[in-house]
């Protein structure tokens, strides 16, 4: 009996020692095995992975291997016969689950066992996957220290874009101070809050993309930062229109204008917010996955339909808006175009209205402003005046000589008068004509008329001192006499 106890424990060893050195697959499940690497096996991020398999020689000729990650083939070998090996190259961070599917030339393909793969850096995941209760214990087959791991990942993105945040406003603050302008302030406030969310967004991708999630928590994932920093950023430009609207307002604002800018910036205003938004919402829908073509197409048509709806109101607008931005003429001014000469009164988004010297008020539409040429009379930098002064034919030359010196002094000692160009240039048909071309400084016509009236009044004063005299509109008349006769005169 021990004898016999002896020679099957012999036989165990035996049995131990050679199954330990000649190892037997029986392929019992599936017929093929993932041989490397080992189930649950750490590479550090871009790493090269080589994968090799296994397969029961009873299934016969195959057509190819496949070795699949997270449901997706990763690479493909079409040898006939073994070995089966792939290399996975510059494998992105993550948890992979790896496995082999042979497909046979006859009858179904097989899969191996999965295996789990780790690919990252082993500081980013804290050394939480190493704690074995945490890396046993899993919830929606996701292991406890990924969802441990990403919520100190929410945290360090928050408080690290806090302080990105808090830099960035404490420099450009000292670069703004060193301004005189008061746009960087209000940049400074614009990008308050929009870039700390902006930088926890870009912070938190990064870090949840070192783990692996199921294809839907990832989709989901990068939908939900594609849509929240799409509706930062457009937020911010939102808020550039403002900014750039209210500064543009401040500094172009005249009292005359401020009717027409009252009306012209909210439209403005509101339709560069619309056409952002509905930007912004097309291209986000398209980054999300979402085809867009037919919501372009209906767009395309309606403001087609729209365009040529109001083709006259919408040129009157664009009129109104390159008559805002050109500035051509403000109200009050005094302009001249195509049949109409008056002061401006008003200026609408549909029309332009203008009042001539007779008191008439003038209806001129925008599309018209905005191609007209249009000589605008207040904003010439003087007035200038020509004016002929004629001297009677009796007049001698030192007379005249006199009358020039007069007009040079009275002219040219008037503090409004710019410059001055005069001379005896002709002799007319009733008078001795002396050329005055004179040049107000100023545009001012009332006070232009009143020191034009004082020169005036002093030139005639001293030319009657002087005793020159002004010529006036007159015809010799020479009667020929053909016969003796004489006009009797009284008391002949």
């Amino acid at each position: 009996m021990k004898r016999n106890l002896r020679v099957a424990i012999s036989r165990l060893v035996l049995l131990l020692i050679f199954a330990a050195f000649f190892p037997c697959r029986t392929f019992a499940q599936s017929g093929v095995e993932l041989m490397s690497p080992a189930d649950g096996a750490r590479f550090n991020p871009r790493s090269n992975i080589s994968l090799r398999a296994d397969v029961n020689p009873n299934l016969g000729r195959l057509k190819r291997i496949e070795f699949i990650a997270d449901g997706h083939v990763i690479g493909v070998v079409t040898n006939a016969f073994p070995p089966y090996a792939f290399v996975w190259n510059s494998v992105a961070p993550g948890s992979y689950r790896v496995f082999a599917r042979a497909v046979p030339e006859s009858g179904e393909s097989v899969e191996s066992k999965e295996i789990y793969v780790r690919v990252y850096n082993a500081l980013l995941t804290f050394g939480l996957d190493r704690i074995p209760a945490l890396e046993r214990n899993k919830a929606f087959n996701i292991p406890l220290w990924q969802y441990c791991a990403s919520l100190l990942y929410i945290f360090l993105a928050f408080y690290i874009s806090k302080i990105l945040d808090y830099l960035t406003r404490v420099w450009l603050k000292r670069w703004t101070v060193r301004t005189k302008t008061q746009f960087d302030d209000l940049v400074l406030d614009l990008l308050n809050g929009p870039t700390k969310i902006i930088a926890f967004m870009i912070f938190l991708r990064i870090g949840l993309d070192v783990f692996s999630w199921p294809l839907v928590v990832r989709e989901f994932l990068t939908k939900a930062f594609i849509v929240v920093i799409a509706i930062s950023v457009t937020y911010m430009i939102l808020k550039f229109i403002d900014l750039v609207m209210g500064y543009w307002r401040k500094r172009t604002r005249a009292d005359a204008d401020r009717t027409f800018e009252e009306q012209l910036f909210p439209i403005i205003r509101k339709s560069l917010k619309v056409f952002v938004v509905i930007v912004a919402a097309l291209v986000t829908l398209d980054n999300i996955g979402v085809n867009i073509t037919a919501a372009i197409a209906s767009l395309s048509i309606g403001g087609l339909a729209v365009g040529l709806a109001a083709q006259d109101t919408l040129a009157n607008l664009f009129g109104a808006v390159a008559v805002f931005v050109d500035k051509p003429f403000r109200i009050g001014d005094r302009i001249q175009l195509d049949g109409v000469d008056g002061s401006v009164e008003s200026i609408g988004l549909r029309s332009t209205r203008v009042r001539n010297p007779d008191g008439h008020l003038i209806t001129v539409p925008n599309k018209t402003m905005g191609n007209a040429t249009i000589t605008n009379i207040t904003r010439r930098p003087h007035i200038k005046t020509e004016m002929n002064f004629g001297l009677t034919y009796e007049m001698p030359p030192e007379k005249i000589r006199r009358a020039l010196a007069i007009l040079e002094e009275i002219y040219r000692g008037h503090p409004m008068t710019e410059n001055l160009v005069m001379g005896f240039n002709k002799f007319a048909d009733s008078a001795l004509n002396i050329l005055v071309v004179h040049w107000w400084k100023g545009t001012d016509h009332k006070a232009y008329l009143a020191g034009m009236q004082e020169l005036n009044l002093t030139i005639k004063q001293r030319f009657d001192a002087e005793g020159i005299a002004f010529a006036f509109p007159s015809k010799t008349v020479y009667l020929k006499q053909d016969s003796d006769w004489r006009l009797k005169t009284a008391g002949n």
